[in-house]
């Protein structure tokens, strides 16, 4: 989808609207770029001013050799060099305010985004594509509209200044400077597309660059057991190249696009000095007028080369504002109604006093389902839960087990029929009320940066140190977390790295009950762990989820014996649904499946005797 967004712009200009979207984004630095662009504005009215005072020192006191009014001339001049000195230092403070708030702003609401938006957005978007837009983009984005922007002002301010002095001195020199402005126009329209192209290329690239720099640091085990050390530097070299490529052609356009634009400016200050120069010795004007167009006309090119060069940078940064701005404005496929939001609230503001308990009856009724752009799943599924059933769920891969959970947790909606939870459809309530009754636990744990105790209140953040021992109790973790050196305390390291995988498992599952969730996910919870720490979630299972509605996705069926119902599921359909017991007398799939299994383990535990004997 990330790909397909950038292609989307690749044929258009820049699009100014999306440059006003991110300047209301950051609103709040509004007084900080007010301020800038009112030292540019009294900068810009100095610059026009301080030939004015030369012109006129040079007419009455330097060709008449008097002294009069020298002092005040003086002082003039040397008030606008304090006043414009002070300009430039506040604009600088301002500047540099206005550009860490403006990447602040930016990267809160693109991150708010990114909370809000539906599980298929991340299924489809590289986190690459993700992460450059909240790293590199943002900072660009930062540095062009603080700093870039705010010298389109001045240029602007100062050019319509000095047009209009031009104009009432002597409107027939000025109009051979202004003159010059329409082929710069034309040859700025010329390379805009070019630069813009070469840009987005740029910036496409450095999004793949920062995908494989993603997968290569969080793959690196992966990388080095399959022997892939090579093939991922050939593959990144590649890339590399390619970001060159596209870099050098971008650079050779700016470096042809600014020479161009400084010799048309050249030309038009060499016409002011020959025919300014002929009135000068004819008397059609005075020494000071033709200094005061020199100066002026030679300056009147700066800003233009100023808003070239802006320009060039605003074709680069142009892709970082459509990349932004595209994640920023992305809806969530899954969205909550209107009057679900006015009563229960939102995500960022929930109204919790409006919330109805779970009791835990769910209920699927004719449901279908099709991931985007894929075959359907499920096909007019039926299935009643009572609350406080333990629900397991068996079958091959790509069966639908974890769809059916996914449809239940709403991580995604049904494209035809209906959830109920407790008799209503979940789709009359909140994501964010159904999400804080809910507790899941996958089958690759997550942990978060911190110590274990702050990764256990994850799960309520208003939990007591006494509740979060008492939920690390509950699912047997309490025993190994006491046993480390700083206990509830110890760092578990990026992704949980400094812990097993099974004492992940264990703290995710804590994490889960601190909540105190009504429904209850285990997404193949036991699949990687040792026997030991299985027989821990077992335990945890059999008495943590007493009461609650559970659904557990198996993969060992060892732990799902007690389930209060087994089904199996093949092709989006239950085939078989009943207790261990029943499921094993009517010698179905489940029965096939569980001897086999149970013989496989019953083999590796022999094997394992033998090779300790």
């Amino acid at each position: 989808m990330a790909a397909f967004q950038e292609q989307e712009y690749s044929d258009k200009k820049i699009d100014w609207r999306m440059w006003w979207q991110l300047i209301r984004i950051s609103a709040g630095e509004k007084k900080h770029l007010i301020g800038v662009a009112v030292c540019m504005t009294v900068n810009s009215i100095i610059d026009v001013l301080s030939p004015l005072i030369t012109a006129y020192f040079i007419d009455h006191n330097i060709m008449t050799a008097s002294w009069d009014g020298i002092w005040v001339t003086g002082g003039l001049y040397v008030t606008a060099i304090c006043v414009q000195s002070l300009m430039i230092y506040l604009f600088i403070h301002k500047a540099g305010y206005a550009e860490t708030g403006i990447m602040c702003d930016i990267r809160s609401h693109a991150f708010e985004r990114l909370q809000k938006l539906s599980f298929s957005y991340y299924d489809r978007t590289a986190v690459g594509y993700i992460m450059a837009r909240l790293t590199s983009d943002a900072s660009r984005l930062g540095e062009t509209i603080s700093w870039s922007l705010v010298d389109v002002f001045w240029s602007i301010m100062y050019m319509i200044l000095a047009a209009i002095a031009m104009l009432v001195y002597n409107w027939k020199l000025a109009l051979l400077i202004l003159g010059t402005v329409i082929p710069i126009a034309v040859v700025s329209l010329f390379f805009q597309r070019k630069m813009l192209k070469s840009w987005r290329g740029v910036r496409r690239i450095n999004s793949r660059i920062t995908g494989a720099f993603n997968e290569g640091i969080t793959g690196a085990r992966t990388t080095k057991t399959l022997v892939r050390e090579e093939l991922n530097e050939k593959e990144f070299k590649g890339l590399t190249h390619d970001m060159r490529q596209h870099s050098v052609r971008a650079a050779m356009l700016s470096a042809l696009f600014m020479p161009l634009v400084m010799t048309i400016g050249a030309v038009g200050t060499a016409l002011v000095l020959w025919k300014g120069g002929v009135q000068v010795m004819i008397g059609g004007i005075t020494l000071g007028e033709f200094t005061f167009f020199v100066s002026l006309g030679s300056m009147f090119f700066e800003p233009i080369n100023n808003l070239a060069r802006i320009l060039a940078e605003m074709q680069s940064s142009q892709a970082a504002v459509e990349r932004v701005v595209t994640l920023i404005n992305t809806e969530p496929e899954i969205m909550d109604s209107p009057e679900a939001i006015e009563k229960y609230g939102e995500l960022f503001a929930p109204k919790r006093e409006n919330w109805p308990d779970i009791k835990g009856d769910v209920v699927f009724e004719h449901v279908s389902f099709a991931y985007q752009g894929g075959q359907k799943v499920l096909d007019d599924f039926n299935l009643t839960v009572k609350a406080g059933q333990k629900i397991a769920l068996v079958g091959e891969t790509g069966s639908g087990k974890s769809t059916i959970v996914n449809l239940i947790c709403r991580f995604y909606e049904p494209t035809e029929g209906r959830i109920l939870i407790d008799g209503v459809d979940y789709r009359e309530r909140t994501q964010l009320w159904l999400h804080s009754n809910l507790g899941y636990v996958l089958q690759s744990p997550q942990l978060f940066s911190g110590s274990i105790r702050e990764n256990i209140r994850y799960g309520r953040l208003s939990a007591t140190d006494e509740e979060v021992e008492r939920a690390a109790k509950l699912v047997d973790a309490h025993n190994f977390i006491v046993k480390m050196e700083k206990g509830y305390d110890t760092q578990v390291g990026e992704g949980g790295g400094r812990l097993s995988t099974g004492e992940k498992q264990l703290i995710s599952f804590a994490r889960a009950i601190v909540a105190d969730p009504a429904l209850f996910v285990l997404d193949e919870a036991t699949s990687s762990i040792d026997t030991e720490t299985e027989q821990m979630i077992q335990h945890a299972i059999e008495t943590v989820l007493h009461g609650r509605t559970s659904f557990i996705i198996a993969h060992r069926l060892s732990t799902i014996r007690s389930a209060d119902r087994i089904l199996v599921v093949r092709e989006g359909v239950v085939r078989e649904d009943g207790t261990h017991q029943q499921l094993m007398r009517q010698k179905g799939y489940y029965y096939n499946l569980y001897t086999t299994q149970f013989q496989e383990e019953a083999q590796n535990r022999l094997m394992g005797q033998r090779q300790e004997g």
